[in-house]
């Protein structure tokens, strides 16, 4: 039995290929297509084509007007190695093709597509599309304007360094590009932009600070906290959402001696700050020599004036 296969590898239509890869490629009219494939026990294989417009029953793939099932095909000789192939120039067939999809059949016998049940053939489908014009404007170059709050952020564009805002680039090329603002301080801001041809970008930036958190305890807890002069709670707490840098947190709490503690928050950190409050005595302790001691205070009339008498006991 002779046996065809046809596929399409490695850019060729092949018959009989190794590699099996069936489905539609596509080409345009006027393209030279490259066939290539095996035949086993036959020393010629035929070709012909079926399409929109052409006979149903195919014409030879060199002559459109050659009709396969009136004796015209396109013959290829078949080496000693029981391969073949074919260019098909579809600029030179006799006539012009439509734009679509076409099978090629291919069979070891003068045979067209209503008598091919008594043969072995195979198929594979070339789409042709119409060949077109396209003008290309040569592209201008655009300009970005280019702001951010705050100002004074550095501008990187595609990896590049560009220079701080408020920045003004001419001559980009169209294209989307990554731009990326930054500033001590605040949150890197990325974003693509597309710059088109001729137009100005204007692009502006709002950067979000850098943050970072504090978790305060105190000594007995319960304390008032105040950061920044702003109340922020009692303590234990964790304060959110600060902004990087130093800060001044007042500890208070009655009975207890006030705390000024500088703390430092560190960007997407928590800082843990622990406070021991120092009481305040009620009445102090006096030495032991000063013991005994009587004060008395005579406030005279009509005068703003006072007179402080000690009474020491002395040691005997």
């Amino acid at each position: 039995m002779n046996i065809l296969r046809i596929t399409h590898c490695a850019g060729f239509f092949a018959i009989g290929c190794l590699l099996l890869i069936a489905g539609v490629a596509a080409y345009y009219i006027g393209d030279t297509i490259p066939l290539q494939g095996y035949s086993y026990g036959s020393q010629t294989v035929y070709l012909f084509l079926t399409g929109p417009n052409l006979p149903v029953n195919g014409v030879a793939l060199d002559n459109i007007n050659a009709r396969a099932d009136q004796g015209h095909f396109t013959t290829v000789d078949v080496d000693s190695n029981d391969h073949w192939s074919y260019k098909w120039g579809t600029n030179s067939i006799g006539g012009r093709l439509d734009a679509g999809t076409y099978t090629i059949w291919v069979s070891n016998s003068p045979n067209d597509r209503s008598r091919l049940n008594a043969d072995d053939y195979s198929t594979i489908s070339v789409t042709l599309g119409a060949p077109s014009i396209t003008f290309l404007t040569p592209a201008v170059p655009g300009t970005l304007i280019l702001n951010a709050t705050p100002v004074e952020a550095s501008v990187v564009i595609n990896g590049a360094y560009k220079g701080i805002t408020p920045l003004t680039l001419e001559g980009i090329e169209p294209g989307t590009y990554t731009l990326t603002f930054s500033h001590f301080g605040y949150r890197k801001f990325s974003t693509p932009v597309k710059v088109e041809s001729g137009k100005l970008t204007e692009v502006t930036a709002t950067l979000a600070h850098e943050t970072g958190s504090i978790a305060v305890n105190t000594s007995p807890a319960g304390a008032r906290l105040v950061l920044d002069s702003v109340d922020a709670g009692l303590s234990p707490i964790t304060l959110t959402d600060l902004t990087v840098g130093n800060h001044t947190l007042v500890i208070k709490k009655e009975g207890f001696a006030p705390i000024v503690q500088p703390v430092r928050v560190i960007a997407d950190q928590i800082m843990a700050t622990d406070v021991v409050l120092a009481p305040i005595s009620s009445s102090p302790t006096l030495p032991a020599g000063e013991r005994g001691i009587i004060p008395v205070i005579l406030i005279a009339c009509g005068a703003v004036g006072a007179l402080v008498i000690f009474n020491r006991s002395r040691s005997r």
